[in-house]
């Protein structure tokens, strides 16, 4: 089966090269690189170049929503890759060498499996922690959320993935929740592999850094997720009822934001 790994960037250039090879060193070989440029303005595009096998589609249109960019890079890119099983990950962020491999594996054999997620490996501050399922204060609609490159579904049901969540609404909410929301409630086949195989950068030109945890940023989205989990289950028919995550969340956000 042929592995497609679907490359969101946005002004990345720092970490495109290290991106790139953590796949040109794949034990798994047969692999194809789509790579999706989103307007850059600095020397992505030079230096994604001089990778030959690598696929490239510039994008000279872009919203002011980060969400919807990404949304609207990955299924660009899946619309143009040959492959079975679909890797999603972004510029800045890159596999581990056997990650390939170990994902493929389990969708050769456990042919009902539409999605697999594995863990990352956080680099921060000159550090690296393996993050690894927390247990949570109290019950919320949602379980930990592996980052979009922690992420490989088949392809055969990327529409219908796409077709569920990826509405223009919600801006704060990112892909990684939404696929989240779809596997645990709408499709359960899906498996979580107990294996860090990602290494998940977070820096402060990501997108990710104006969301720090307790800053009203986070709050904001985080009340925009719970909006959204709503706005996801009458769509689809589900039973949703407040609970106290919900309830803080709606205190705290109308108190400071």
């Amino acid at each position: 089966m042929i592995a497609s790994v679907v490359i969101a960037n946005y002004n990345n250039e720092k970490f495109i090269n290290e991106c790139i090879e953590s796949l040109n060193f794949q034990t798994y070989q047969n692999i194809e690189i789509i790579f999706f440029d989103d307007n850059s303005s600095d020397n992505s595009i030079k230096i994604i170049e001089k990778f030959k096998n690598v696929k490239i589609i510039k994008n000279h249109i872009k919203t002011n929503f980060i969400t919807f960019n990404q949304m609207n890079a990955f299924k660009r890119a899946i619309n143009k890759s040959s492959g079975d099983i679909i890797f999603f990950l972004d510029s800045d962020d890159f596999f581990h060498k056997n990650k390939i491999e170990r994902i493929m594996d389990i969708f050769l054999k456990e042919k009902e499996k539409k999605v697999v997620f594995d863990y990352p490996i956080i680099l921060e501050n000159n550090k690296m922690t393996k993050q690894k399922k927390r247990n949570k204060f109290f019950k919320t609609y949602w379980d930990y959320i592996h980052p979009t490159s922690c992420i490989a579904i088949r392809k055969s049901i990327s529409d219908n993935i796409f077709d569920t969540i990826g509405e223009n609404l919600f801006e704060n909410t990112w892909m990684d929740f939404r696929i989240h929301l779809y596997t645990k409630y709408l499709d359960n086949n899906f498996l979580i592999l107990d294996e860090n195989l990602t290494y998940y950068r977070q820096h402060i030109d990501s997108a990710t850094s104006r969301f720090t945890k307790i800053s009203k940023n986070w709050w904001k989205r985080r009340s925009e997720a719970h909006d959204y989990f709503f706005n996801f289950a009458k769509k689809n028919n589900l039973e949703a009822k407040r609970n106290y995550d919900f309830m803080l969340t709606k205190l705290i956000s109308k108190l400071i934001l």
